[in-house]
């Protein structure tokens, strides 16, 4: 046997992660979807007192069942719907990424799948594969929304214990219309059977005025879970947060595969205090929303396809060598993501400066690509 006795299907993959730079070789890091604006000295210097505080008590265990955590969330969470969140609905994780996996962990397994719609975020398959979950893929359209009838037929064909659906959708932007999940939500349960529908409001603060979000569908569909981070809007990627909210009986469930103590009294402690300062932390949401769609229209601009974005992200292209663009880029200190369907490039919403910045490189990048292929 090849050692270490790895699983086989795990035998020469590579981790996931986006590729790291330095600050020195890429000043402009416009590749990982983070907020460009940290947090406010006040902002901090609650956080720096809320975690000395539980550094005072580091010799118990945390609050297994983040109590106060689920409440302060509960509360922010009812912002976006009519009829409100309870704790009970709430449940926190080490980021969203935990907060998937354990989803899979409960209601997947073996001989069960998950199925999502493609170019969607990479790491459904992992979650999926790492969980011996089944994979299965279903396609978007061009444009990159979801043809309903098509996508409801899928679903009630290959009957998954999951579905998931971002929105907005990483790495296109799109955001889902509340039809779409409501439709996919009843698609998904009947006969005896009940698929849950994971919306991943990851960038759901950031959608355009007038996208609701998938929160107002809760008291509809029992089988529907929204999650949600503090790592974009929030600005707290360091932070690892994330959370969801679904019916209480699915929190319940999820108790039985989540380690114990799973999230630790400083991450608490730290994720109350950043919760305390909600409106300043999402102040900078609507700069840049308005940075996103300029960045959008320039880029149409420049003849360029761009799809529509809801998020702080903006995937563009399409070009023959991708890789030759985005290599350009990092020559000028400006780092994009290179995924998403081939020919595509997508760049994070920074500050106006960095925007500029990646302007101003995109163009010249363009242009040499341009003069060599014509060479």
């Amino acid at each position: 046997m090849t050692f270490p006795p790895l699983r086989e299907e795990l035998r020469g993959l590579q981790p996931y992660g986006a590729p790291q730079v330095s600050t020195e070789q890429a000043p402009v890091q416009l590749n990982t979807n983070e907020n460009p604006y940290g947090p406010s000295a006040a902002c901090i210097a609650d956080i720096a007192t809320a975690v000395a505080e539980a550094a005072t008590t580091l010799n118990r265990y945390p609050d297994r069942e983040h109590v106060a955590l689920r409440t302060a969330l509960a509360a922010y969470l009812s912002r976006d719907t009519p009829r409100g969140v309870v704790p009970e609905q709430v449940w926190a994780a080490n980021g969203s990424n935990e907060v998937m996996l354990q989803l899979l962990q409960a209601f997947g397994g073996p001989g069960r799948s998950a199925l999502s719609f493609a170019p969607t975020y990479s790491m459904y398959p992992e979650y999926a594969r790492d969980t011996s979950t089944a994979w299965v893929q279903g396609r978007r359209a061009d444009d990159f929304s979801l043809d309903l009838d098509a996508a409801a037929a899928l679903v009630r064909e290959q009957r998954p214990s999951v579905v998931l659906l971002p929105s907005p959708n990483n790495p296109t932007g799109t955001a889902l219309p509340p039809e779409a999940v409501g439709r996919l939500c009843e698609a998904a349960s009947g006969d005896g059977w009940d698929g849950l529908v994971v919306v991943d409001e990851a960038y759901g603060e950031f959608r355009r005025a007038g996208v609701p979000s998938a929160l107002e569908l809760l008291p509809q569909h029992r089988n529907l879970v929204v999650t949600r981070t503090m790592s974009k809007a929030f600005a707290a990627a360091g932070l690892r947060l994330g959370y969801l909210a679904a019916d209480p009986a699915i929190c319940d469930a999820i108790r039985v595969v989540r380690l114990p103590y799973h999230l630790s009294a400083v991450t608490q402690a730290a994720a109350l205090a950043a919760l305390r300062h909600a409106e300043e932390l999402l102040g900078r949401v609507d700069e840049l929303r308005a940075e996103r769609d300029e960045t959008v229209s320039w880029l149409r601009a420049q003849g360029l396809r761009v799809a529509d974005s809801d998020a702080n992200f903006v995937l563009f292209g399409t070009f023959a060598d991708r890789h030759a663009v985005w290599q350009r880029l990092l020559d000028r200190g400006v780092l994009v993501r290179e995924v998403g369907p081939e020919g595509w490039l997508r760049v994070s919403v920074g500050t106006a400066d960095e925007m500029q910045t990646f302007k101003q490189a995109l163009t010249q990048a363009m242009a040499e690509v341009m003069e060599e292929d014509a060479s």
